[in-house]
């Protein structure tokens, strides 16, 4: 494999040296930037390239205004301006951004009807998180601009440099006519089999319950149904013993939920691929084929045992309908056995839990996530409209969100805040230089702390930059720790359905299918586990899946697969 990645490295790095020099360092011809109107995905690069590249030093010797849009989370701060972040932004680069906003929660729903009103858009979105079909359709529409154009070493020198270190991040964000419609949110931790992405509904195990009951870490499926069955026998002896008020649950979830999805306890079963990709339902075996999980042997043996297991009173019976906020309030109230998420810390606390690792059943095996071993990477994070004034200038200070200083900040969040807890503080590294050093999180909720701080967007934090720039946080570290001690040695499969930047008609074709697809699946595997099936009900998923064209879906996920190994 890893001879492997070499050789892809490598082609990679030759495919790409002409765009890297015709974008980072080229003739003023190629460094052009892409004009603001009449964006289409049929355009072509050299087309786009009309205006010499235009240098901005900042701070500007004048103040100036652009306007954005962004969202932030739920209870936290809405005024952009009003975080630490922002303020110095402001001071660094004399612009100020007139924002708007828009509640997390209701990006989805409101980013949609923004974005059909050409007239009333902002000049850019910096929080966009848009999809491959997003981007290609409102390129399509002229109502975002290309930007290749802009990433030079004159208008985005910091990019640049991203790019050039990393080309692989450049070739993902291109699509087939050579153009980049948004600029990308990369977070590298770990790397292949080792990387933080790999595992996303990680599945924790109360160890101060176990203990208490005098029992052992379960490594079999019918070890750990004992160990819920003792949770659920004992239920009124663990109240008493850790005076916790309300019911116990042996176990709880979201289901169909992302990184709270039990899928990742079927992994066991049939040929064990699980069901890493609950977007998609996707996986690739060892001989380079995609295949849907929910067509395999193991997906069906597992949704019958998570079954037998809500059968017998062992699952939380609001695992199909809780919210978030639901979930992590029973979870702080410490009334769970077993609990699936990202971080346990964000459900209940890191003291008296661990991982739970791979279960045997009739294999024994972790299928990493699809897309996970570039690292953490967002196509669709910030894209400018084709009303900005100044595109030059937006890109100019959004590229100020990719200094190697910066970026770790709004990510994660910042130093000197006036608040009770910083997420830095400003440190030296061996050079003496500036550092960004992490402060203990303690009992604090790094998913909390981090939203009420940082403003996420556009943003690089490469692996290079750990101990120059910034620190590795606490929690991420014990995360990598987890994956590469107790996941990665089960992971049997050697790849992943890669990031790859579809063109234009097969990502359409793939979302129109992919809705389908994946609502018949979820849908069968919360009545499934809930309710239980039969043979014929299997049958009739199959049936079902090849009339909304399964043959048709995986056949284009296999054409990009190809393309990515020839």
């Amino acid at each position: 494999m890893k001879k492997l990645q070499k050789s892809l490295a490598l082609i990679l790095a030759v495919s790409m040296t002409a765009a890297i020099f015709a974008g980072c360092g080229g003739s003023k011809t190629e460094n052009t930037p892409a004009p603001k109107t009449e964006a289409s995905t049929e355009t072509k690069t050299e087309e786009a390239k009309t205006e010499e590249p235009v240098s901005y030093t900042f701070p500007l010797a004048e103040k100036a205004e652009i306007a954005g849009l962004t969202n932030y989370p739920a209870g936290t701060e809405a005024e952009p301006n009003n975080r630490t972040i922002f303020k110095r932004l402001e001071e660094q680069t004399n612009v100020h951004v007139n924002w708007k906003t828009i509640q997390g929660d209701q990006w989805g729903d409101k980013i949609a009807l923004e974005m059909a009103n050409i007239k009333t858009l902002p000049e850019f979105i910096f929080q966009a998180g848009f999809n491959d079909t997003d981007l290609l359709k409102y390129a399509k529409q002229g109502v975002i601009i290309p930007l290749e154009g802009y990433i030079n070493e004159t208008t985005m020198p910091n990019l640049c440099k991203v790019f050039e270190q990393a080309p692989e991040y450049r070739t993902m964000c291109t699509d087939e006519n050579g153009h980049i419609w948004a600029f990308p949110w990369i977070e590298q931790l770990g790397y292949e089999k080792t990387a933080i992405q790999t595992i996303g509904d990680m599945s924790f195990i109360n160890t101060a319950w176990l203990e208490f009951l005098g029992l052992s870490m379960p490594t079999t499926v019918d070890e750990f149904e004992q160990v819920l069955i003792a949770f659920r026998d004992n239920a009124d002896k663990i109240k008493a013993e850790f005076n916790i008020d309300g019911t116990i649950i042996p176990m709880s979830c979201i289901m169909n939920d992302g990184d709270q999805d039990p899928a990742i306890l079927i992994n066991g079963f049939g040929e064990g691929y699980g069901d890493p990709d609950r977007g998609r339902h996707i996986a690739v075996t060892n001989d380079k084929k995609v295949i849907c999980t929910a067509t395999t042997e193991g997906f069906k043996k597992g949704m019958a045992w998570l079954h037998k297991l809500y059968e017998e009173g062992l699952i939380d019976p609001e695992a199909f309908t809780q919210e978030w906020s639901t979930y992590v309030a029973k979870g702080k109230s410490g009334r769970y056995g077993v609990c699936f998420s990202w971080d346990v810390a964000n459900i209940a606390t890191l003291e008296g839990w661990e991982p739970l690792p791979a279960l045997t059943a009739d294999v024994r095996n972790i299928t990493p996530q699809n897309g996970s071993f570039t690292s953490g990477f967002d196509r669709g994070r910030c894209v400018v409209t084709a009303n900005a004034k100044n595109p030059a200038l937006i890109c100019s200070w959004l590229d100020q969100m990719y200094d190697p200083f910066q970026s770790p900040q709004n990510n994660w969040g910042t130093y000197g805040e006036d608040d009770d807890f910083d997420i830095f503080v400003l440190g030296e590294n061996e050079k003496g230089e500036k550092m960004l050093k992490h402060a203990p999180l303690g009992d604090a909720s790094p998913v909390e702390v981090r939203e009420a701080e940082s403003v996420n967007g556009p943003l690089a934090i490469l692996d290079s930059y750990y101990g120059v720039y910034v620190t590795c946080p606490d929690d991420a570290q014990y995360r990598l720790d987890w994956i590469k001690d107790i996941y990665t040695p089960d992971m049997n499969n050697d790849y992943v359905f890669p990031n790859v930047f579809m063109s234009s008609d097969d990502t359409k074709r793939l979302s129109d299918l992919t809705a389908d697809i994946t609502k018949r699946i979820n849908t069968a595997k919360s009545d499934w586990v809930m309710n239980g099936f039969t043979d014929a009900d299997w049958d009739q998923l199959q049936a079902d899946l090849e009339a909304y064209k399964l043959s048709e879906y995986l056949a284009i996920f296999q054409k990009y697969l190809d393309a990515y190994y020839a």
